[in-house]
């Protein structure tokens, strides 16, 4: 039988838990890493509807891109829905681990998947640190493309309806930086990259303020993210080809309603 560290050990050769940032709470939040596990439930978010799926189908350990905690709880309510899910999974001896920036460090994690929506050639990590692992990719576009039809390309790769982007480029826009999640500390990167359109999620007012020949393009947290679940889930099924290791069935997790 399998134990909960089994999987760690899988997820952290991947994208190894001492990259992550310094305010992040990526890692095992719930459980011991000695405890047996013989189902494994994957999500963006762990929310009291994932916790209660793991239950419901018999999942004994739950990953997610997003941490459940991510900074000291002063209390934990079922009013809350945080204090709801940590209730859940503790009642129910469910394993809860995240892996979040230390899969958004690693070129093949959250942002190399966006790139590979977009079909980017020479991709590279946009911030690189020390070992090599960092914030963000850049990449070229596999032709270049007026602004207009680059915001079309986005969109019809992303399946998004709707994007915010700050005023299009006059001329073709070749070379693209990419960060998922919230990549607004980003912006002076991808202009000194040499990028031409950055594509993030939640950028305020004030960014949109862009400099010449460059454009910014907010598509949404979750959207620019959610392809970390299904490359988790195949980590896992690799490495575990007869273990029951399964997707959410509630695939949007997003909390964000466009009306």
């Amino acid at each position: 039988m399998y134990k909960v560290k089994d999987i760690i050990a899988v997820l952290e050769d991947f994208a190894p838990l001492s990259i992550q940032e310094k305010w992040d709470n990526s890692g095992l939040c719930i459980g011991s890493p000695e405890a047996p596990v013989t189902s494994v439930l994957l999500g963006l978010d762990c929310t009291p509807e994932l916790v209660g799926e793991a239950v419901s189908c018999g999942a004994d350990m739950i990953v997610t891109h997003h941490p459940l905690i991510f900074s000291g709880l002063k209390k934990i309510s079922p009013e809350d829905p945080v204090g709801a899910a940590v209730i859940k999974a503790v009642s129910a001896g469910i394993a809860v681990y995240a892996a979040h920036t230390t899969a958004d460090k690693v070129i093949a994690g959250v942002s190399g998947a966006m790139a590979s929506r977009l079909g980017l050639r020479d991709v590279s990590v946009l911030a690189p640190e020390a070992d090599g692992n960092g914030l963000g990719v850049t990449g070229y576009l596999p032709e270049p493309l007026p602004a207009p039809d680059a915001v079309d390309y986005v969109k019809e790769k992303f399946s998004l309806k709707s994007v915010r982007a700050s005023r299009p480029v006059r001329g073709k826009i070749s070379k693209v930086a990419l960060c998922g999640g919230a990549g607004a500390s980003l912006i002076p990167d991808a202009i000194a990259s040499g990028a031409d359109l950055y594509i993030t999620g939640d950028i305020s007012y004030h960014h949109f303020f862009t400099p010449d020949g460059f454009m910014l393009m907010d598509i949404g947290h979750y959207e620019s993210e959610k392809d970390i679940v299904a490359i988790l889930f195949s980590l896992i099924k690799k490495n575990f080809p007869n273990f029951a290791v399964r997707m959410t069935e509630n695939v949007n997790s997003n909390p964000i309603y466009y009306f």
